[in-house]
């Protein structure tokens, strides 16, 4: 199915709509937050590092209980009372005045972000046919980065002119406006859940059970897992290594940084068109090694040019580890537990990016930051070459058919 097709259904549109306007709403938040705590608060680097921390350590620890509760409850209700209990969370930064204030508010949106993600998986898979979920992965990922792109001139733009109170009453309204939008989507399929407090316990770990005893998805796994940690470790050092290494300036730091996001907005155009006639696993293996080539170029050539297309090759080729991978799990995961097995891999990536954001900066002091780099590449491709080798004499899995989104 093509993005047109997709966008057919009126609930998928409605959904897109929802995800559009509401990203928008969180980088404008986030770009102020920084604002806020960078030149009101004073904030030192390790201080604004523990802002996104904060938001990733309670996905880590909560997502796995979530993704059971989300398998026993109305996805759409979670969405709903998820949209609506972060408009008011998130009406509180109008107030913070000291950084533990905003810890302790980013630290309440995740902990409610826990429930909504993996109910928003199940919702996609639940309302698109299986020949659509490329498509649909895809149109998911393209609101996120084109949102990425032109949220923080937005941003700037509002707080020089409004303050950041504007932005974060502006996120307020879009969460409100999700709400809403998720309201119109039809009645969903109930799911069936096991009533004891031992299912219930047993079903905590089945997520990650089910995930490691399915080759191609402990592949996807493992997969999104490095390509994320590779991502953040070399997004936690950009700024150094621009003003470092190539001795740029904050604009030349600005407009690198947008490479990324354009990138993977070109790899949404084609990367459902690849998978019409080639396998996820191939995708994600063909995304891995993208991404390793692309930051073996940066750190080898080390130049302005080099860099901006050695970003662009890194957004196109995670956008094909990612889409293809997130499809693939949709796939062949059941719908009645693909709220658990969401979240378990939700919980390994923002484990993942804790590590990255908390260790990067110091095995840069160790061995440099050219070094890391070239281990992170280094990291990706034996990746890419250990997992094509295992997989590509696996006999593909049964594809899952469809439900349809009435009750």
């Amino acid at each position: 199915m093509t993005f047109r097709d997709v966008l057919a259904i009126v609930p998928v549109r409605r959904l897109w709509t929802a995800q559009i306007v509401s990203v928008l709403g969180d980088f404008l938040a986030v770009f102020a937050v920084i604002s806020v705590a960078t030149f009101r608060m004073h904030a030192n680097a390790a201080q604004i590092s523990l802002i996104l921390v904060s938001f990733m350590l309670p996905l880590a620890i909560i997502s796995p209980l979530a993704g059971v509760l989300v398998d026993r409850w109305d996805r759409k209700r979670v969405m709903i009372l998820s949209d609506i209990i972060r408009a008011f969370i998130v009406a509180g930064l109008v107030w913070a005045t000291e950084l533990w204030h905003i810890y302790a508010i980013f630290i309440a949106l995740s902990s409610v972000s826990s429930f909504f993600m993996p109910a928003q998986s199940v919702v996609v898979r639940t309302l698109v046919p299986a020949a659509g979920l490329m498509a649909a992965n895809a149109l998911m990922s393209q609101a996120f980065q084109v949102t990425q792109i032109i949220s923080p001139a937005l941003a700037g733009w509002i707080v020089d002119h409004g303050g950041a109170a504007v932005c974060f009453w502006l996120d307020v309204v879009s969460f409100l406006f999700s709400a809403f939008m998720v309201s119109l989507i039809p009645p969903l399929q109930k799911p069936a859940a096991p009533k004891t407090v031992g299912g219930f316990l047993g079903e905590l770990t089945s997520g990650l059970r089910y995930l490691f005893t399915h080759a191609s998805l402990q592949f996807v796994m493992v997969s999104m897992t490095i390509g994320m940690f590779a991502i953040r470790c070399f997004g936690a050092l950009l700024a150094v290594y621009v003003r470092d290494i190539l001795h740029g300036s904050a604009s030349s730091f600005g407009s690198l940084s947008t490479m990324i996001g354009i990138g993977m907005i070109a790899a949404t155009q084609t990367v459902h068109r690849f998978g019409k006639s080639r396998s996820r696993k191939d995708l994600v293996v063909a995304g891995l090694l993208g991404c390793g080539f692309a930051i073996l170029l940066m750190a080898a050539l080390q130049s302005i040019v080099s860099t901006a297309a050695g970003l662009f090759f890194l957004g196109f080729g995670a956008a094909f580890i990612f889409i293809p991978a997130q499809t693939l799990l949709q796939e062949h995961t059941p719908v009645e537990m693909l709220g658990r097995v969401s979240s378990s891999l939700m919980s390994s990536l923002a484990f993942t990016q804790v590590i990255a954001l908390l260790g990067a900066g110091a095995v840069a002091e160790l061995i440099g930051i050219q070094r890391l780099y070239y281990g992170v590449a280094a990291l990706l491709v034996v990746h890419s070459v250990l997992g094509w080798s295992r997989l590509r004499n696996e006999a593909p899995p049964v594809t899952l058919p469809s439900q349809s989104p009435s009750a």
